[in-house]
């Protein structure tokens, strides 16, 4: 009975000391820099899939694609996730898909990976 007391308080110990070996990463703001201007024919004929097409998804696509670029950026809208999932892989190279959680956040799905914000990172 004392290695079932004793065992659960070792391994609590250990696993107290790990995380204090690996603490939590706080990263700094970053600056505003200017970047200049954007290459608009890197972006020729480029996707930019959304879903769900709610009025408010296809008012902020709208603004991005007319007030940043003027041609070459094509928005498609999908309704559901699946449907943008299938069509990232018919054109892998040259599609981003935006999955809008609610009105004031959003994903970016690319071919093979889910782009996350480093803002809720967190150690392992």
């Amino acid at each position: 009975s004392l290695q079932e007391v004793l065992f659960p308080l070792f391994f609590l110990f250990w696993l107290i000391l790990m995380s204090m070996m690996h603490p939590h990463r706080k990263y700094d703001e970053v600056p505003n820099t200017d970047l200049g201007p954007l290459d608009p024919s890197v972006l020729v004929n480029f996707v930019i899939g959304y879903t769900p097409p709610t009025a408010l998804a296809r008012e902020i696509m709208r603004k991005v694609a007319s007030d940043n670029f003027e041609d070459g950026l094509i928005t498609e809208e999908y309704l559901s996730e699946e449907e943008l999932e299938q069509a990232s892989f018919l054109k892998p190279s040259n599609f981003v898909g935006v999955v809008f959680k609610d009105s004031m956040s959003y994903q970016l799905r690319f071919h093979d990976s889910i782009a996350m914000s480093s803002i809720y990172t967190e150690s392992r």
